[in-house]
């Protein structure tokens, strides 16, 4: 119980501090290029439509075309205001999955701990935070790169499919070449980091999008530096909490 306990208050306390750290790098990296992304995406919504009303005009479908305009707005799903509504819903939407990660990283702490019968340290924690990174972020970044608004994507269905395998098989590859230290495993490791790859992520055969194929770079960046100081802080700041609060006898690593 006294573990269990550990466990939850340590991913807690790091999830929030983690996220709110990483809510505050967002509004000087990613949140700015999100905004220039979404005026990209307005202007061309509003091109798409004055183009389409001529034509509906000369077909004689005035009303019908208002109507469905006004259909369409009125469905349209719903969304947070820009300014601290939308950073509110941003901060508390990091703070949740950090929470969430946190009790995977904590999880694992405890069953190393309990196995070895040594605490762990924050440097093992950094290292733990950064096999996060690689599993979440880079390996299935390398095939799915994070997309701006207004930028068209694969169907989303395909490209979660594919994203939870490369997840997955990133994660069994690592755990085969680390844990396992053999030849045959280390082989099989390789072949499972690559596997996905080696299949391929989905994507459009044609893209047409008017923002800047610089700004998406750009926003590719921020999302994978950001990423790395989310993996990097939790792995450390849980493991050092977790061996504050774990009160079990542990031996001195």
């Amino acid at each position: 119980m006294s573990t269990f306990r550990s466990i939850v208050f340590s991913s807690v306390i790091a999830g929030f501090i983690v996220g709110v750290i990483v809510t505050v790098a967002q509004q000087f990296g990613t949140v700015p290029l999100i905004l220039k992304a979404e005026v990209y995406e307005k202007a061309a919504a509003t091109h798409q439509h004055d183009a389409a009303a001529p034509q509906a005009a000369t077909a004689g479908h005035d009303h019908a075309a208002h109507s469905h305009a006004d259909h369409d707005h009125g469905a349209e799903a719903w969304e947070p205001r820009d300014g601290l509504e939308r950073n509110t819903y941003t901060a508390a939407a990091n703070v949740l999955a950090a929470i969430g990660f946190a009790l995977l990283l904590a999880g694992f702490f405890a069953v190393r701990s309990g196995a070895t019968g040594e605490g762990i340290t924050w440097h093992e924690g950094l290292m733990w935070g950064l096999a996060g990174f690689a599993v979440f972020t880079i390996a299935p970044g390398l095939g799915l790169p994070p997309d701006l608004p207004g930028v068209p994507a694969a169907p989303l269905l395909s490209r979660q499919i594919w994203w939870l395998v490369a997840v997955l098989s990133t994660a069994a590859g690592l755990g085969l070449i680390v844990f396992r230290r053999s030849v045959p495993a280390a082989i099989a490791g390789v072949i499972l980091l690559a596997l996905p790859h080696l299949i391929g992520a989905p994507e459009l055969e044609h893209i047409e999008t008017n923002v800047p194929s610089s700004l998406s770079h750009q926003f590719v960046v921020a999302v994978t530096l950001t990423s790395l100081v989310f993996w990097s802080l939790l792995g450390a700041v849980t493991s050092a909490v977790f061996a504050r609060l774990d009160d079990v006898p542990r031996q001195t690593p």
